[in-house]
């Protein structure tokens, strides 16, 4: 009975928690500054342009997922859709084009990347040589974004 009761405690406190951490904080966003009145016959009196355009809609990570599958454009996937990218790979390693996978053929890209770390051409990695092996990753992509222009409040 009391694991029960500590249970229903523990649940009650980690609900609150989540209120207490996922508030939201509507009430402290900063509201733009008002637009400034200019008087008649000044140039600032001409007709005031969008502050911003309307912006795109962000496609989600699965939708650009699916248009990438999705050869036709007619908003479904066929079976040969979805695995034309697996018959691409297969194309790949099938070395000699029968149709068909030796293990050879299957296991190039490892051999060859064996065969290029082992320098001292000795069947067998040590530690220095299997580190270069690792996958290399991709750099994050940077956005070279200009900075933003001054405000007039920054002035």
């Amino acid at each position: 009975m009391w694991r029960f009761l500590a249970g229903v405690g523990s649940a009650l406190a980690l609900v609150a928690a989540g209120l207490f951490l996922f508030r939201s904080d509507a009430a402290t966003e900063k509201l733009p500054p008002a637009p400034r009145m200019a008087a008649a016959g000044s140039p600032e009196s001409e007709p005031a342009l969008p502050d911003d355009p309307p912006a795109a809609t962000p496609r989600t990570r699965e939708q650009k997922r699916f248009d990438r599958y999705d050869k036709d454009r007619d908003g479904r996937i066929t079976r040969d859709e979805y695995l034309a990218s697996r018959r691409k790979a297969y194309a790949k390693l099938d070395a000699n084009g029968d149709g068909r996978l030796s293990f050879d053929e299957w296991a190039a890209k490892t051999t060859t990347k064996f065969a290029t770390a082992d320098k001292g051409r000795d069947g067998a990695l040590d530690a220095a040589e299997f580190a270069t092996t690792a996958v290399k990753r991709k750099a994050a992509r940077q956005v070279n974004c200009p900075p933003p222009a001054p405000t007039a409040e920054e002035g």
